[in-house]
């Protein structure tokens, strides 16, 4: 090593997280082995493609492989890899720092966890594997070398909250890591991991399908010959030998595969230890020639909404590795999806910019995405359980595809679901919906909010409420831009309650009757003072005002034109930062309402209607706040409403 090492604190975080796997109490302990492996393996693939892809790198790669070293008599285990190496810059950046964020939400969900299994699918869901070697090691060293470049780097820690790190004159190309072993303790969970037949054991449970030779130098006892003399002792010696299969498992027939070698295998691609909810082959033969073996995990990764998270597709041509987030191969909503896809026709040297326009990888893409969205649909059809753990991982990142892609909207919005005013704990398909609409109702109703409980509590649902009517109830962001996007289902629109004028009438049993329909207009030229009043007294908030059908208990409520944003999707795009101008809507009124009714008599009495200023305020505040949004001068409208208390009660303001 050339120069003196140099000692680093990690980050807070890390060095919280790196107390909990010295400490751990996690049964699956033998994990960390899949994960070095994994890793290494990734290492073996990336060195392969940019071999071919840079003629100019001086590497060898025509031996590339994975080496396991057990020392039983030194406690230690190195697992190394040829591959594309790590530059001091790589190391300091993946290992020495917790590259990804999400280490507090992490702590806090280990500790709500009830039991290891749990806790072990906390560990692959925030995607920190490398720290798992702290479970069974008290040392790990890692001395690794970046192809192409002259310099090693050896980096070290205990776990101990620092590490570390200096520089290495001869590191060969590729990755070290050197385990130095905690003590045997069967009763924690603990095994041998320096013992040559635990090792092998492990390989092939957990990464016997790598496709890169996987070798350990394994000690054997040759018998004499059967000619030898009879003093003659048996030969000890040294053999290298290949422990994994290296078989492509999407290469097998699903007969060929058992339920555990599919687990692993997702395990290994999409470096997470849950299981997978379901397991999908697909094998194309013809014009375009591939394979997939694909993946929609039980447990949705921390990152799957942030802007750096990966694809988790793995594209392969041939076996040959290309790329392990093949974004052309999968829609951004489906980036959930793990897996393989192994195409026959491509050259071992396309670029993404190829891929891009790559029309065969655009069939591949059409045909995995249908195949995806009718495993979901068999799933929610026989399977109720499943879908529900599918819906609440997935559900909000799979509504993102009827924004995304027109051509599959039907197809997702039959395996979709949703909340509704049918039932407090259901989910429905809208399928059901429409089998329990209303005579005459030609139309899907839905609101949107921020929560269930707000959209219940909206003015906008009571006559609907009253009459029977169900209403989806839609409280993810994404539901403000699809249901806006022109989106129908089996025919039939979807319309907002909280927008344009409704006629629930028609729902009825029986048409209106002519009382009804006088009624209607001698209320509307009753009125007609009021609204055009309160409609001048408010323009600056408010479109216009007039009667409503739509309320039974409220007093007030705003409406917006059928077109227009909703407060919502108003407040999405200011916090993104987009400049959105106010949207004006029309305020309804209840004229059943006591409150209404009384300033329509208060307002007809005189001719000067200044003193009803402040209430035609409170009542356009009242309506602002019952549908949950925020007021624009929330100190002007408790001012207000103080003074009309006071007032109300009888007592005179200083």
């Amino acid at each position: 090593m050339s120069g003196q090492p140099e000692v680093h604190e990690f980050q807070a975080e890390t060095r919280q997280l790196l107390d909990l796997m010295v400490h751990s109490i996690y049964s699956n302990k033998d994990s960390f082995l899949r994960e070095l492996i994994s890793n290494a393996s990734d290492a073996l693939d990336k060195l392969r493609i940019e071999s071919l892809r840079d003629k100019e790198l001086d590497v060898d790669s025509s031996d590339l492989h994975i080496t396991l070293d057990p020392d039983a008599q030194a406690r230690t285990l190195t697992v190394t890899d040829n591959g594309i190496g790590m530059s001091r810059e790589d190391v300091v950046g993946l290992i020495g720092t917790l590259a990804r964020s999400g280490t507090a939400e992490l702590r806090r969900k280990l500790a709500e966890a009830k039991d290891s299994a749990a806790s072990e699918e906390l560990i692959g869901q925030f995607g920190i594997g490398f720290y798992s070697t702290f479970m069974v090691a008290d040392k790990v060293a890692l001395v690794t070398r970046k192809a192409g470049e002259s310099t090693g780097t050896r980096w070290e820690s205990t776990g101990d909250g620092t590490y570390t790190i200096g520089d290495v004159d001869d590191a060969p190309q590729g990755t070290a890591v050197t385990l130095t072993l905690k003590a045997v303790d069967t009763d924690d969970h603990l095994y041998d991991y320096a013992d040559q037949s635990k090792l092998r054991q492990l390989v092939k449970r957990y990464s016997d399908f790598i496709g890169w030779p996987i070798r350990m130098d394994v000690t054997k006892t040759v018998p004499p010959a059967e000619d030898a003399d009879e003093d003659a002792e048996p030969v000890v010696e040294v053999v290298t030998e290949t422990i994994n299969s290296q078989k492509a498992l999407w290469a097998k027939s699903s007969d060929e595969v058992s339920e555990e070698e599919y687990k692993d295998f997702y395990r290994h691609v999409s470096h997470a230890w849950d299981d997978p909810l379901e397991t999908i082959t697909l094998k194309a033969e013809g014009t375009f020639e591939y394979q997939a073996l694909l993946f929609i995990p039980s447990q949705a990764p921390f990152d799957l909404f942030m802007r750096e998270h990966a694809a988790g597709i793995h594209l392969y041509v041939k076996r040959v590795f290309i790329m392990d987030d093949c974004e052309e191969l999968m829609p951004e909503y489906l980036r959930f999806v793990k897996g393989v896809v192994d195409a026959a026709d491509l050259s071992l040297n396309v670029s993404r910019e190829i891929l891009q326009q790559d029309r065969q990888i655009r069939a591949i893409r059409r045909r995995l995405t249908k195949k995806v969205i009718s495993t979901v649909s068999d799933i929610a059809a026989n399977r109720p359980d499943d879908y529900r753990t599918f819906w609440e991982n997935f559900g909000r990142v799979w509504k993102e595809g009827l924004v995304n892609d027109a051509d599959n909207r039907e197809a997702l919005l039959k395996a979709s679901s949703f909340e509704s005013t049918n039932s407090a704990d259901e989910l429905t398909t809208l399928t059901d919906y429409i089998g329990r609409m209303k005579s005459g109702q030609d139309t899907i109703y839905y609101m949107t909010g921020e929560s269930r409980q707000q959209v219940e509590n909206s003015p906008h649902i009571e006559a609907f409420r009253a009459k029977g009517i169900e209403i989806l109830l839609l409280t993810d962001p994404v539901d403000e831009i699809w249901t806006s996007s022109g989106a129908e289902f089996d025919g039939k629109s979807f319309t907002s309650i909280a927008k344009g004028a409704v006629d629930l009438d028609a729902l009825d049993d029986a048409d209106e009757d002519e009382a009804a329909k006088e009624d209607k207009a001698r209320r509307a030229e009753e009125f007609g003072g009021l609204l055009g009043w309160l409609g001048e007294t408010l323009s600056d908030d408010v479109s216009e005002a007039r009667l409503s059908s739509r309320l039974t208990d409220s007093a007030a409520c705003l409406v917006g034109d059928t077109f227009s944003m909703s407060p919502q999707l108003e407040k999405l795009y200011r916090a993104s930062g987009q400049a959105v101008p106010k949207t004006k809507r029309a305020l309804e009124l209840n004229a059943d309402h006591p409150l209404i009714t009384e300033l329509q008599s208060q307002f007809g009495a005189s001719d000067d209607h200044s003193d009803l200023v402040p209430t035609a305020k409170l009542l356009y505040g009242m309506a602002v706040i019952a549908e949950g949004g925020e007021l624009g001068d929330p100190a002007e409208f408790a001012k207000i409403l103080a003074g009309t208390l006071t007032t109300a009660l009888g007592t005179t303001q200083s």
